[in-house]
Formats: C-alpha cells, structure tokens, sequence
C-alpha cells in the first residue's frame, strides 16, 4: 500500500522543508500538498529541493483560476528539477469558490476539467517532442508556441496527472483520463467508495476502453491516530470543527445520507449559510466522528485500516502528529505498508 503523508495546509513556508525531511525519514512513499492558504507549487518546490526519495504531489491544484500552459510549464520544472518525483494533481473546487475567491470562470466542470487535462497533456507532448501544439477542445485552445517558448525534454517521464472529486461524473473521468484518483476525506469511507467511487471509476475506464490498471485510488480517510486512547479523545476534538465545517458544504450530502445522517447535514448546510461557524462543530458528535474516521491508537491503527481498506485501494494518506515519537510512527507506516491493495 502506497502510504502518503498529507502536509498541514496552515503551517507555515518556513516548516515544509523540515517537515517533508521528517516525512521521508518515517518512511512515507508521497507527499500531499493541497491549495488551502499557500500556492502549492511552492511549497512543492521546497519539499523536492530537500528531499532525495520523496513524491511530491499535489492534491489539489485548482484547475480553473491557471491557464493550462501555466500549469504545465511549473509541473515540467518541478519534474525536471526533482528527476521526475513530481505528480500533478488538478481539481475544480466548488463554484462559489472559483467565482466569488478567484473571480475566474465556472462553466460545466466535469466537462471543462476534462478538456484542461487534455490540454495539459497535449501540451507536454509539445514540450517532450517539439511537435506543433495544435490543441483544439471545447474550453480551451492552443495553437502557439514557437521554439524559443519550449522547455524543450526532461529525462524522465512527463508528470503524472492525478484527478479528485466527489460526484459520480468527476469519478468516471478519472476513470476515463487520469493517472490516479485521489478521494476527498468526505468521500473516503470503504462504503462509500464500494457504493459509488470504485463503480463509477471503473465505468469511465470501460467508456474509455483502457486496458492499464489505472488510475490507481488513494483514499483519504485522515484516520484520528495517537499514542494512547486518552490522547486520541483530544485529537477527536481538535477535528471536530474540521469535519463539521467540511460537511456543511451541499455537495458532500450524499456521503452523510448513505449513513442515514441527512438531517445533520440538513443542520450543518442551514448554519454554514448564515455563517453561523462557531456552533458547527456541536454537530459533530464523538458517535458520528466514530461512524465516518477510522480510529486507533499507533499499534492499532494499521490493523484497522487493514481492516478498513484492504483490497480495497492502492493507497492510504495518513497525518503525522507533530508529537510522535518517530521510531513508533516509523513503525505504523512500515505496517500500514504491509496493508494489501486493489487486485
């Protein structure tokens, strides 16, 4: 089981590099990044500087507010630059975010995501061959770039292209177009990805006719992991607001509803929308916390997310505790390791 270390999306630029230095030193195949509060692409750029065996991927660059061409001109640097450890991993976000935080435009997002990942690679290919780029989709088009403009071949493979999302249609095209899947925390419970993630995946690639394994799935359960029980209640609480704040977005419903918990996300929906944030996390009680979050202590948890997921995914993203003695954690990620993938 790949096992990936998913960098805390408020830290601060100046803790990355030790941070993914620790990371690799515990043994973790990749790094996340995500795009909460800092660009991603650097601070992707300061983990790959520093580290030697580390993938850095990031999980998720927003599509939409990047031209394409921009995209794939930092992920051919960042792939040169760490010898090909660098995977890209594009999303849409929501709609309220991509118009109302980054003023960009929100326009059919399945089918828009799919023509910018096109895009990207077509214009990879570009870079890697020197062919005429001649790019014609729905969204977006690219018919320019003379030779001055090319980077021109890297020695390694072009960047993987990774994809995630949570309805039906963003999981079928990862299915037909994407290297590998990443699940949101939301959608990420074995049950969840049995009923409706790996089905519609496998849809995709049948509609796509792909004969490869691919993509390959990661799920991303954020398991509540400690030392001992009595301070795995206080890493409970300390996400209760997280996850509240999480499953008050409309979108992530069908997830709670599959556990007969549509009236809290009734609840959670209603006080997001009159930015009632302070009382959201009263919501999220320990029981429900329990139902959705794998739970175990560092000796327990790699068997419940064997239990959880074995056979089930090709990788798991776990969080690192700021306070974990390393030769215990060190411990947990060889086990979780060990923890069998998809057939």
């Amino acid at each position: 089981m790949e096992i990936v270390a998913s960098w805390p999306a408020r830290s601060p630029l100046s803790g990355v590099v030790d941070w993914a230095q620790r990371a690799e030193a515990l043994g973790f195949d990749v790094m996340h990044v995500p795009e909460i509060i800092h660009d991603p692409f650097t601070v992707a750029t300061l983990a790959l500087e520093h580290t030697g065996t580390l993938a850095v991927r990031t999980s998720m660059v927003l599509a939409f507010p990047r031209s394409p061409m921009l995209t794939a001109y930092t992920a051919w640097d960042l792939a040169k630059f760490s010898g090909g450890r660098f995977q890209l991993g594009l999303a849409s976000q929501v709609r309220g975010n991509i118009v109302g935080r980054f003023s960009a435009e929100w326009s059919e997002p399945v089918a828009r995501l799919r023509d910018y990942v096109s895009a990207v690679r077509a214009i990879f290919t570009s870079f890697q061959t020197g062919a005429e780029l001649q790019y014609e989709g729905a969204h977006y088009t690219f018919d320019r770039l003379q030779p001055y403009f090319n980077p021109g071949p890297i020695d390694t493979a072009p960047p993987e292209i990774w994809t995630g999302g949570v309805n039906p249609r963003m999981c079928e095209l990862a299915g037909e177009t994407s290297d590998g899947f990443v699940c949101h925390p939301t959608n990420s419970h074995p049950k969840v990805l049995r009923s409706s993630i790996l089905p519609a995946i496998a849809d995709g690639r049948e509609k796509a006719g792909r004969t490869d394994r691919g993509p390959r799935i990661i799920a991303g359960p954020q398991p509540i992991t400690a030392a001992s029980d009595a301070e795995l209640e206080t890493v409970r609480d300390a996400r209760r607001s997280e996850l509240a704040f999480l499953y008050s977005t409309p979108a992530y419903r069908p997830q709670l509803e599959l556990f007969g918990l549509g009236a809290l996300s009734e609840a959670l929906s209603e006080m997001a929308q009159r930015s009632d944030w302070a009382d959201l996390e009263q919501h999220m009680t320990d029981e429900v916390i329990e139902q959705l979050v794998p739970h175990g202590t560092y000796a327990e948890l790699p068997d419940v997310l064997s239990e959880w997921y074995g056979g089930l995914c090709d990788g798991i993203v776990l969080t690192i505790p700021d306070d974990a003695e390393s030769e215990s954690l060190g411990t947990l990620v060889e086990r979780c390791k060990a923890i069998p993938t998809r057939s």
